[in-house]
């Protein structure tokens, strides 16, 4: 794991599990996989499903994935013309 991935995990830990202090941390952790769907052992756990789940835990149902907002066009043309090169930002 990179170390900007190590860093923004701690950090979304660090401010998760300070809602649910009383839980030892593979608890916390055993609870974030239970929440994902996770249903496999904590060793395979991979970091991906728990930044994703420490990201959308608290967003509403309908809210955009992290990182997929920045690619989110509102209508084909201007996707299209943005493919093409017309538009630029």
């Amino acid at each position: 794991m990179k170390n900007s991935r190590l860093n923004e995990l701690i950090e979304l830990l660090t401010a998760a599990w300070q809602d649910d202090p009383d839980l030892h941390l593979m608890q916390f952790l055993q609870k974030l996989a239970q929440e994902a769907g996770f249903d496999g052992p904590l060793a395979e756990l991979n970091d991906d499903i728990l930044i994703y789940q420490l990201k959308m835990r608290n967003a509403a149902k309908d809210s955009m994935i992290p990182g997929l907002q920045k690619d989110y066009e509102v209508d084909f043309k201007t996707a299209l013309l943005r493919a093409r090169g017309i538009i630029k930002e």
